[in-house]
């Protein structure tokens, strides 16, 4: 089925999403099946029920997963490299962004509030001295936004990783003297994964912050062009998620860095269909990850948090809900570089049979106890 991207005016597809599969023919897959049909069964009478007496007045949402396009961020990297898969073109939504433009859509989809970041390829290209300008261009023209539109915007800050010092100082900077929300990283960086012992210094000063960081899948190097006509997102980003949370899993990361607030995309791509596989190693060689991870896997994939942009279809809540709650679910939207709409986005979400109270709590109350400076606006 092909609808109308309201941001672009290109056609969308509403296949299902790539990031899982149904649940399986075991017990365990047919029981959480049929919840949630029950739960969609339910999901038009719940929704009349809402618009009958309790509509909401005014923008409320608070979108985690929602880009900005600074100026400089282009013009420092070169279309070449930001928009390497569709050959150095910049594509029509992103050239039309601006914060303006943003607002009005939030607007139209009672969006309270976005929590910008720079998606991927993000700030990094190999070069110190570029990655910390680029860093520190991008989150001080975020900030500026964000004061412009007083409660409209939050801020989560881009690094330089690899770059460790780098990073470390403009995490200062970011938290002492722009009041970033946040640190948007990507999943992977010159193929190594955030778990490993080099990153160690940046999440420990993250977690001494008590910070949310927020996940933006990416290409590794060892992944570009791996199949013909078949752009890198729509696999790697997706299996680059479940390598992101793989490592900081099984290095002691999400353990030794309770005090951090984590949030992935795209429903977690493949991470909750595959959270038994992931969890088999622990069990395989306790000797070396139980001192790592004691609690055991579960207990610290349980803890994440998940957003919603681009998966808001059954296939991918089943096996989401069959490892956390909706207490671990955000809006997201992707805007503007999402393949569906925000519309769409809210309209599939609106679709999945949650009750009133787990709806507040995704579209609102979820992201206030991530960002409670949000809660008047």
């Amino acid at each position: 089925m092909q609808m109308p991207n309201s941001a672009t005016g290109a056609k969308i597809s509403l296949t299902s999403c790539l990031c899982c599969d149904p649940a399986g023919q075991t017990p365990e897959g047919r029981y959480a099946a049929t919840r949630l049909a029950t739960r969609l069964q339910a999901s038009s009478a719940l929704r009349a029920k809402r618009q009958r007496g309790t509509a909401r007045k005014g923008p409320y949402r608070i979108d985690v997963h929602h880009h900005i396009i600074p100026p400089s961020y282009i013009s420092l990297v070169g279309a070449d490299r930001i928009f390497r898969q569709s050959g150095g073109r910049i594509p029509p939504a992103i050239a039309a962004w601006s914060p303006q433009a943003a607002v009005e859509i939030m607007d139209e989809c009672s969006i309270a509030t976005a929590m910008t970041s720079v998606s991927a390829p993000g700030t990094w290209f190999g070069e110190l001295a570029q990655g910390r300008r680029v860093s520190r261009e991008c989150n001080e023209y975020a900030a500026r936004i964000a004061l412009e539109f007083p409660g409209r915007f939050g801020t989560f800050a881009a690094l330089p990783l690899p770059d460790i010092e780098g990073s470390l100082n403009e995490i200062a900077y970011a938290y002492d003297v722009l009041k970033v929300d946040g640190i948007a990283l990507m999943t992977s960086y010159d193929n190594r994964w955030p778990g490993e012992k080099e990153f160690a210094p940046v999440f420990d000063e993250l977690n001494r912050r008590k910070a949310v960081v927020f996940f933006h899948p990416t290409t590794p190097d060892c992944c570009l062009n791996l199949i013909t006509n078949v752009p890198d997102s729509a696999i790697e980003f997706l299996f680059d998620t479940v390598r992101a949370v793989t490592s900081l899993l099984y290095s002691g990361t999400f353990s030794r860095c309770a005090d951090t607030r984590f949030i992935f995309c795209h429903n977690g791509s493949a991470v909750p269909l595959l959270k038994d596989r992931i969890s088999s190693r622990w069990n395989m060689d306790r000797a070396l990850f139980e001192p790592l991870v004691p609690n055991g896997p579960l207990h610290e994939l349980k803890k994440l948090y998940f957003e919603c942009a681009g998966s808001t279809f059954p296939e991918c809540f089943l096996p989401l809900l069959q490892m956390v709650t909706a207490k671990n679910i955000l809006v997201g939207t992707d805007y503007p570089w999402g393949r569906l709409s925000i519309a769409q986005t809210l309209t599939g979400l609106q679709q999945q049979g949650f009750s009133p109270a787990e709806m507040r709590a995704i579209e609102r109350d979820n992201a206030l106890s991530l960002f409670p400076r949000f809660a008047g606006k």
